[in-house]
């Protein structure tokens, strides 16, 4: 396999054409503003996509030329095409990674993926959040501190509800005195899944160098690498090895 990671960055891009804040901060929409931070590092190769595009920008060729997929999404979550869902589904069964921003929670995938509600209870006052590092060994704590604040920020607090995290990387706190595990990693058949919870539209969060340092690493741990393929189905006895005895 390649070193080079085929990124595709989708984005519902509905805020930015009907919310003059968010324009202002995203005038080329939050897709143009993570595909131009990771398009400038030397091993990603990116595409972004969107939700009014023929196939949501998804198409067949699309999705089969990407490695990983990140997702944002809000205001449209219904709009999305329950036929392109689950050919992202059937993609990360097969292991293109898949990143989950913030409100993305609520998407058909992931909820496909997670098999629950995925709901929480939320607070939007531009409040202070606190993004603890719980797995500092992790790949995608790379770079960081023992803890990175977000000036203002919308709070999401448990209960999340979600399966328990295969590791769970982050756990923000906020000023109001919520916490929420703000840095979820899974896997689902042999793709990788990284729910991260920092991206309000209102805020500019992704021009956050800690935010675009956990983004470029969560890339890197979310894309396939090779290793055997499954076989599944009726399997011959697996042939006898004889060893010669010293």
């Amino acid at each position: 396999m390649s070193n080079t990671i085929r990124l595709t960055v989708w984005n519902e891009f509905r805020h930015e054409q009907a919310n003059q804040r968010v324009r202002e901060i995203y005038p080329a929409g939050m897709h143009a503003a993570i595909a131009a931070f990771l398009g400038a590092e030397a091993d990603i190769i990116v595409r972004t996509a969107t939700l009014d595009e023929p196939d949501h920008g998804l198409t067949d060729e699309v999705l089969a030329d990407t490695d990983v997929l990140t997702w944002w999404g809000h205001l449209a979550h219904g709009d999305v095409s329950d036929t392109i869902v689950s050919k992202v589904h059937q993609r990360v069964l097969e292991g293109m990674g898949l990143i989950i921003f913030h409100s993305g929670h609520f998407s058909k995938i992931f909820k496909k993926l997670m098999g629950t509600t995925c709901d929480l209870k939320w607070r939007q006052i531009g409040e202070k959040e606190r993004v603890w590092v719980i797995e500092p060994g992790h790949p995608i704590a790379n770079g960081l501190g023992q803890f990175f604040e977000i000036p203002h920020a919308e709070m999401y607090g448990e209960r999340f509800d979600i399966p328990a995290p295969d590791t769970l990387v982050f756990m923000s706190w906020f000023a109001g005195g919520e916490v929420f595990r703000s840095g979820c990693c899974y896997h689902r058949g042999n793709g990788k899944i990284f729910y991260f919870r920092p991206g309000h539209e209102t805020f500019p969060i992704f021009y956050q160098s800690e935010i675009q340092t956990v983004i470029k690493n969560a890339v890197r741990w979310a894309a396939p690498v090779d290793c055997p393929k499954p076989n599944f189905g009726q399997s011959k006895p697996i042939e006898q090895v004889n060893h010669t005895q010293i």
